[in-house]
């Protein structure tokens, strides 16, 4: 939805949805502010999984499966509590991704920095993520798992970034194939682990 600031007359997308945090496993979709290819550099990747793995300590989240795409991330995640709002766990991330990117960018290459600073009311922001929830979808069923595994890990292989999903190193595509050690680990807790 688009929000026009009555003020400045500028304007800005927010997404407006309902997220149901209902203990199911989601997955959870976030893309860099106007689809920049932030995440191609492998300093940004390792504050992303710095990021994530800060998360999975301080929330009850099991990671099934994910993949760091130049714009984009995915991430299939399962709640231990049904009550978790995963959308926190997730805006941790991408605040705590962001942070990073956007010091290092305010040193190196300042003038990068009018490319993704908005003005949203009174507030001036530097954007690293498409402001907003992100794409995310609750899965119901055991057996939707293993096909949602398996396009998480193909997206390397869509792009043309590899032959092979296992030969994306920023992907638990790795992990599942055997590689260790695995940048993250995934737990073993998904239902169907051994046919994924």
């Amino acid at each position: 939805m688009r929000i026009r600031d009555p003020h400045s007359g500028s304007s800005y997308f927010s997404k407006r949805r309902r997220r149901v945090d209902d203990g199911f496993p989601r997955e959870l979709t976030f893309s860099c502010f106007r689809r920049i290819r932030f995440l191609e550099k492998d300093r940004a990747r390792h504050w992303l999984l710095t990021a994530l793995e800060d998360a999975r300590s301080r929330w009850p989240v099991d990671l099934w499966a994910w993949v760091i795409m130049p714009e984009h991330v995915h991430l299939l995640v399962s709640p231990r509590d049904p009550k978790l709002e995963l959308g926190r766990f997730a805006g941790f991330i991408k605040e705590h991704s962001a942070r990073p990117a956007i010091r290092w960018l305010a040193e190196h290459s300042p003038a990068f920095l009018n490319r993704i600073t908005v003005q949203e009311g009174t507030v001036t922001r530097r954007r690293f993520w498409q402001p907003g929830g992100g794409y995310d979808r609750n899965v119901g069923q055991e057996r939707t798992l293993a096909s949602m595994i398996e396009y998480i890990h193909q997206n390397p292989v869509r792009r043309g970034l590899c032959e092979r999903p296992a030969d994306w190193e920023w992907s638990s595509a790795r992990w599942y194939a055997g590689v260790r050690p695995a940048l993250v680990e995934i737990d073993a807790t998904l239902p169907t682990i051994h046919d994924c």
